[in-house]
């Protein structure tokens, strides 16, 4: 056995011989027979071989010093078969003294391998993705030491880089692909509608370590201690402002950061790997790769989550190694550009060159979260929900998103890409039926006339007002425009702004949402303190009433801006009607401060409040006499009253808006709006869906605002129906108790009976 001593010096001399080969001008097999003899005798090992993984799920030996040398390209194992296949299925090293007693063995003729005992397999893994399986074996029995264990590890950092190079790819025979650039085809969830086809950007480049055989050692452990100091210190600094920068993470994550950033156990493993010859960034991502391997096959939720951290924090600690600073990176960025990510902020799309960015992929988020929303406003097919797309994309791979099915095709084969083409240019035609139908009313075949308007943010927004036949901007988020900005926006640039809205909308109305800021829409410039649950904490109106220098600010900048014309505002997270009352005497306030000094004011205000809070069910009468109209916001009121968090990807799709309880509770609302005689609408994301858009028509709602894009088909929805019979058919489904399922599938059934297209 080969001694502790021995051990500790074995990694460094066997990576430069190792170097060595790597530079020699030989051919791929060549290449890699002489790397297995190096192995075999640095860890005094009578076989060494090397097993690649194929892109259909076979692991095969494509060099070996000690088995039998016909078996070479001949011996094979599936994933999870065998020790190597178990090896590779579950991505971590497997030391046995007697192989042949496990129960995984799988015995191969071929190789002769029945005389050998003794067994040490670990992954190649590269970015947390196996690429295949390293092993070495003896015919005494024997435990392999820990010290052998890490050196077997480090060497196959070396041979994934060789693998994922493409250097070997030549040796393949043909339909045995290597699992490198094979398509990958991912079922998530539908966002945003639409379909892409593009490149990928990834939203965190990954840095490419290039150089991983350490020249000095104790170089490379000095790099790594300046480069956790300044990890520690930028991470520190992040948390003495209290809030996110750069790239958008949250106080919790940040403090998450910190404690990883402190924890000695991963920093011993990082020198740990430099002392085993490695230079630092190859440590960070031999360290970084082995815990993603670890974590990423735990079902904990939580496990999972900290993963998501390691992985930040292994990205930070690189680029404080090579000096780049934090953030997206885009400067090169494609004109079909496809950004992946695995969470990003609203304000953090909006960074992007909005004319090259055709898709979004998300590993997380949720259907209703503020950048699926951002999404859906730009007009950019979007998918979440993909697990591990982010470790299986390369910068510059092909890929295309199905906003319409919830697919991504990642390196996708010809036949796939030229459906899609087809499929776009179909999409095409249909989005040109719809603009043929922006000048048409939206009234039923039984004339009831529906209001449909847009939801909208941002001034490139505006010119789809007229291209899209909407009746006027139902939803305007304020907000957009100071998660965008470096500073809180000057009352002088808050009212060019809303006076720039306004003028571009001509005669239809704009209905302004004051700022709802708070939650997961954190303004870097905005001091926030941590919140167990943001989404029912310190944000919106309540944050304005507790701030009414900020809120005074954006009325008096809105009243100003509206000079001549009416004004229409709504105030956000209204929970009590003495919150709306409060919010009011202020806008009374301003406006008499600006009659008194001479100034312009609005020829009529307007107010109204956005139904999100499920206490204001209980407050009607009296909402309803202190408002001037009303506005659904579907997506918090659905969150809150199902106690689903609309930002938890496991509870995304867990209950559906045409639930009997929640159709039951708008239902209630717009007869009560109706009974008082205020206008109310629906600004949610369900009302830019044409089979829940029929769902609110069916049970009162005669005014929907919505995504742009969404108008055409929920217009077609709607000139195709005949409300009456539909109104006592749906009254049936939500008195009666259905499920949501039931009630899905009847009224699908119903449109496809009615040829209603949905």
């Amino acid at each position: 056995m080969v001694g502790t001593r021995g051990a500790l010096a074995g990694p460094r001399v066997l990576l430069r011989r190792l170097r060595e080969v790597m530079a020699e001008p030989i051919g791929a097999q060549e290449r890699l027979d002489k790397i297995v003899r190096i192995i075999a005798a640095n860890m005094v090992a009578e076989v060494c071989s090397v097993y690649v993984l194929r892109a259909d799920g076979v692991l095969e030996l494509y060099a070996t010093e000690g088995l039998n040398s016909i078996s070479v390209h001949r011996a094979t194992l599936t994933v999870g078969r065998g020790l190597v296949g178990l090896i590779a299925s579950e991505a971590r090293p497997l030391n046995l003294p007697d192989a042949q007693s496990h129960p995984a063995f799988a015995y191969l003729p071929e190789t002769g391998e029945e005389i050998y005992h003794s067994f040490l397999g670990v992954p190649i893994l590269r970015a947390g993705r196996t690429l295949g399986v390293l092993v070495v074996q003896n015919r005494s029995y024997r435990n392999y030491t820990e010290e052998e264990i890490e050196a077997l590890q480090t060497t196959a950092m070396v041979l994934a880089e060789m693998v994922a190079a493409g250097e070997i790819e030549d040796l393949a025979a043909p339909g045995a692909d290597l699992d490198l650039n094979h398509p990958v085809h991912i079922k998530g969830a539908a966002f945003s509608e639409g379909i892409a086809l593009g490149h990928v950007v990834l939203h965190e480049p990954r840095v490419v370590v290039t150089q991983l055989i350490a020249e000095d050692t104790e170089h490379e452990l000095k790099r790594l201690d300046a480069a956790m100091a300044g990890l520690q210190l930028s991470v520190d600094d992040l948390l003495a402002r209290g809030a996110a920068a750069g790239t958008g993470e949250h106080r919790e994550i940040l403090e998450a950061y910190r404690m990883f950033a402190q924890d000695r156990g991963w920093t011993r493993r990082l020198r740990e790997a430099i002392e085993n010859g490695l230079t630092a960034e190859a440590a960070v991502e031999k360290v970084q790769s082995d815990t993603r391997a670890r974590m990423s096959r735990q079902t904990d939720p939580f496990l999972r989550d900290r993963l998501h951290d390691f992985e930040d924090l292994g990205n930070r600690l690189l680029r404080e190694l090579i000096g780049r600073p934090h953030g997206p990176y885009a400067a090169d960025m494609p004109e079909d550009a496809i950004i992946v990510a695995r969470n990003m902020g609203a304000a953090e799309l909006l960074d992007y060159d909005r004319d090259r960015v055709r898709g979004l992929v998300l590993e997380d988020a949720g259907p209703t979260s503020h950048v699926t929303i951002v999404a859906k406003a730009l007009g950019i097919a979007a998918v979440g929900q993909t697990q591990d797309v982010v470790a299986l994309a390369e910068a510059g791979d092909p890929i295309i998103v199905d906003g319409e099915l919830g697919e991504v095709h990642l390196r996708p084969p010809a036949d796939i890409e030229t459906a899609y083409a087809d499929r776009v240019r179909f999409r095409a035609r249909k989005q040109e039926q719809y603009r043929k139908l922006k000048d048409e009313p939206a009234v039923t075949q039984d004339g009831v006339g529906v209001s449909l308007q847009m939801n909208a943010g941002l001034i490139m927004d505006l010119p789809r007002l007229e291209e899209s036949g909407a009746a006027g901007i139902g939803l305007f988020r304020t907000e957009l425009q100071f998660m965008i900005s470096s500073a809180f926006p000057k009352q002088s640039e808050q009212q060019a702004f809303y006076a720039q809205v306004i003028e571009a909308a001509g005669d239809k109305p704009v209905i302004f949402r004051s700022l709802d800021v708070g939650g997961d829409k954190v303004l870097p410039y905005l001091r926030s303190q941590k919140e167990e649950n943001p989404a029912m904490g310190w944000r919106a109106i309540r944050l304005g009433l507790d701030r009414p220098a900020l809120l005074r600010t954006q009325l008096r900048s809105l009243l100003r801006a509206s000079v001549g014309r009416e004004l229409r505002l709504m105030f956000p997270m209204v929970t009590e009607v003495s919150e709306f009352e409060r919010a009011k005497a202020i806008l009374t306030r301003e406006q008499a401060h600006l009659e008194r000094h001479g100034h312009g004011v609005p020829t009529r205000v307007m107010l109204g409040a956005m139904l999100e809070v499920p206490a204001l069910l209980w407050q009607l009468d009296e909402l309803l006499s202190a408002v001037d109209f009303l506005s659904v916001g579907s997506n918090d009121l659905m969150q809150f009253m199902m106690a689903s968090d609309r930002g938890n990807t496991r509870l995304a799709g867990r209950y559906d808006p045409l639930s009997p309880a929640f159709l039951r509770a708008l239902r209630k609302v717009a007869d009560k709006a109706k009974a008082y005689g205020k206008p109310v609408s629906v600004c949610g994301e369900i009302s830019g869906k044409p089979l829940e858009a029929m769902a609110l028509l069916g049970i009162g709602y005669r005014s929907l605002s919505m995504a742009s894009a969404a108008i055409g088909p929920v217009k077609s929805m709607i000139r195709a129906m005949e409300l009456a019979p539909l109104e006592a058919r749906l009254k049936e489904l939500v008195d009666q108790g259905s499920s949501a399922s039931d009630v899905r599938t009847e009224l699908r059934a119903w449109a496809a009976a009615h040829n209603i297209p949905v």
